[in-house]
């Protein structure tokens, strides 16, 4: 997923050659107690090993005998609005480009900024979810992780994405509902209980509790970095089963 910069393997080269040098003229002086003759060999070995690794390295770089890939996934946070969904998977993404993956980040709020006239009732939750599962298919396919936080309510319609992904990680972040109430900085929540909005999931929508979910969290009992580890824990087990 990734490939050595020219920078990187300069600055591999440097430091082992500072170690090296000093090793070897460290030996050298011990064995003929001459400093001025440790030194000489001390520089001579360093300014031609540190050329011979340098290109070792770029060489290797380019040599994919060997290297294993990173299996691309998508990971689907699903859970009640104010969970945290949003919260662990911007921390997971971020986590993942660290270990030098592509990581494309798809999150229900923003998706609909962009489709506002995307509705609320069942079937147009359906078509979103299966839109947005598709897209996240296709990332998937070309190398990318996907971390997908979408509430997707219903059942049925997680599965049929999971029936389009490779790698398909179903989190349930099942923060309960008066936690979520407390946290509702927009006042969804309210606004859904006095009648303002209607088809609200949680409120007067249902949500359909995932079956057989990857992993579940509760995130009014751990931290964001816990949370997050946990679903990074998963994805790294995953792979390797």
């Amino acid at each position: 997923m990734y490939s050595e910069t020219s920078t990187r393997s300069l600055a591999k080269t440097i430091s082992w050659r500072v170690i090296a040098t000093l090793t070897t003229t460290t030996i050298v002086w011990l064995v003929t107690g001459r400093l001025t003759l440790a030194v000489a060999v001390g520089g001579i070995e360093a300014a031609s090993k540190m050329v011979l690794y340098y290109w070792h390295e770029r060489w290797w770089d380019r040599i994919r005998a060997g290297r294993k890939t990173a299996k691309p996934a998508v990971i689907w946070l699903t859970g009640l609005s104010g969970s945290g969904k949003s919260t662990i998977a911007v921390w997971l993404a971020e986590a993942l480009e660290r270990q030098g993956h592509k990581v494309e980040r798809l999150d229900g709020d923003t998706i609909r900024d962009i489709f506002p006239a995307t509705g609320f009732t069942r079937p147009d939750r359906d078509q979103h979810i299966k839109r947005v599962g598709y897209l996240a298919s296709r990332l998937e396919r070309n190398g990318v992780f996907v971390v997908a936080s979408l509430v997707s309510p219903y059942q049925e319609s997680r599965d049929f994405v999971r029936g389009l992904c490779g790698r398909f990680l179903e989190v349930y972040v099942a923060t309960p509902l008066d936690e979520c109430e407390r946290r509702d900085v927009k006042g969804l929540y309210a606004k859904a209980r006095s009648g303002e909005i209607s088809s609200f999931t949680g409120i007067d929508d249902p949500y359909e509790v995932p079956r057989k979910p990857e992993l579940t969290i509760d995130t009014s009992n751990v931290s964001v970095e816990n949370a997050g580890q946990q679903v990074l824990n998963l994805v790294q087990a995953s792979e390797q089963a």
